[in-house]
């Protein structure tokens, strides 16, 4: 093996994708640009929405407002509410977002409280609808509010108070730091991105230094150069595992910083309401270990080796650039499912999953970014995937070697 001639290759192979627009499209403008001017689009026109629909009065209907005068005075006391006129076809002018919300208080309420039975009333929303919940959250507000005031004035006509009814409290406790429950939360989406995005950095440079150089007509002035075939594949196999990780790194950069820069940008708008679950919670908000997060980066990297030389040996067999992507495409949609496995409830890193190549480093990642580090499994992760990319790249020469993949007809 000639470490000369694979770095001649290595460095025309980089040279020629450096220059190639697509390659620098996807390798860093996407990520650059396109990643943040989604993110800080995505943030605004969100907050936009949910502030609008927080502000808007919702229209409200009563269902039978003469079985119960107190409560319908509670209802259209509240300045967050606008009453209309009752009709029969509610669900429809619901369904029409004509209204809000509905809700039924039936025949019969305030004889039900006198006599102490149970009276059931209903909430008619539209479920998946933001204004919609609004308005049901309000109206469920001054429902239970009414309520106890109820119980309240049953409990002083007896004597009793409120400890009658209610003995005691409950209070739940979180005793897990922030980085566990950010881990929890986020933790299956950043392995799932890393994973995701070593495979799409190398798809396009794996098609173009294979089946592009044939459908360019150059592989053939490529096989007669007196570099071996081994240093060729090599070279153009660590120009495909450059590309892919440096879109990896681009983009989880790129994301971090326009995070940062989510926050400072809308501190004033979710500045206050971070400050009211803190206040109220006595807890920090959900955040996500760095250092955790940069492990899962250093995991990512043999299996970015799998990627590459997978990816690389694929397109080997395909005579043009539309036939390589019916070729590669597949691996993506195969990754996809075992990537996501983080993201389920119920499952656990053991032996046998950390032997099972992309499920392993989802599982691990998730555990790194939440601050946990088994070394073990992570020794055993690495390991295995470092065995499973080698016998990839081995695969990926031996077909280089094969005129009948080559030159196929």
């Amino acid at each position: 093996m000639n470490w000369n001639q694979i770095r001649t290759v290595y460095g025309k192979e980089m040279r020629d994708a450096l220059r190639d627009r697509r390659t620098l499209l996807s390798m860093l403008l996407v990520p650059a640009l396109v990643i943040p001017g989604i993110m800080f689009a995505f943030t605004a026109v969100s907050l936009k929405v949910v502030k609008k629909a927080a502000e808007e009065t919702p229209a409200v209907m009563i269902i039978g407002p003469g079985n119960s005068e107190p409560l319908q005075k509670a209802l259209a006391g509240s300045p967050k509410l606008r009453l209309v006129p009752a009709a029969s076809d509610y669900a429809q002018q619901i369904s029409d977002k004509r209204i809000r919300a509905a809700v039924e208080i039936p025949p019969g309420f305030e004889a039900d409280l006198a006599a102490n039975s149970i009276a059931t009333v209903k909430i008619y929303t539209y479920e998946g609808e933001m204004k919609s919940s609004f308005a049901a959250g309000e109206i469920d507000r001054i429902l239970r509010e009414f309520r106890e005031a109820a119980v309240t004035r049953k409990l002083g006509e007896r004597g009793l108070n409120a400890s009658f009814v209610r003995p005691f409290e409950i209070k739940r406790q979180n005793v897990a730091p922030p980085e566990k429950v950010g881990g929890n939360l986020f933790g299956g989406f950043v392995p799932y991105l890393l994973i995701i995005l070593s495979v799409v950095g190398a798809m396009y440079p794996a098609i173009d230094l294979t089946a592009g150089e044939k459908e360019r007509g150059t592989m053939e002035t490529i096989l007669c150069s007196p570099v071996g075939r081994v240093e060729l594949v090599l070279g153009k196999f660590l120009t495909v595992l450059t590309i892919s990780l440096s879109t990896v790194v681009t983009s989880i950069t790129s994301m971090a910083l326009s995070a940062v820069g989510l926050v400072h940008l809308f501190a004033g708008k979710v500045g206050a309401g971070a400050k009211a679950v803190n206040a109220a919670t006595g807890q920090q908000l959900p955040m996500v270990d760095p250092v955790g997060v940069l492990g899962v980066m250093v995991m990512v990297l043999p299996l970015a080796v799998v990627f590459s030389a997978l990816l690389f040996s694929v397109s080997l067999f395909a005579k043009s650039h539309k036939e390589a992507q019916t070729y590669a495409s597949p691996i993506l949609f195969l990754t996809i499912l075992p990537a996501m496995a983080a993201m389920l409830p119920g499952v656990e890193l053991n032996a046998k999953l950390a032997l099972i190549p992309v499920l392993n480093v989802s599982l691990i990642g998730k555990e790194m970014v939440s601050g946990s580090f088994r070394y073990d499994m992570m020794a055993l992760i690495f390991g295995s995937s470092c065995l499973y990319g080698a016998a990839a790249l081995a695969v990926a020469v031996r077909l280089f070697n094969r005129e009948s993949v080559l030159f196929r007809t």
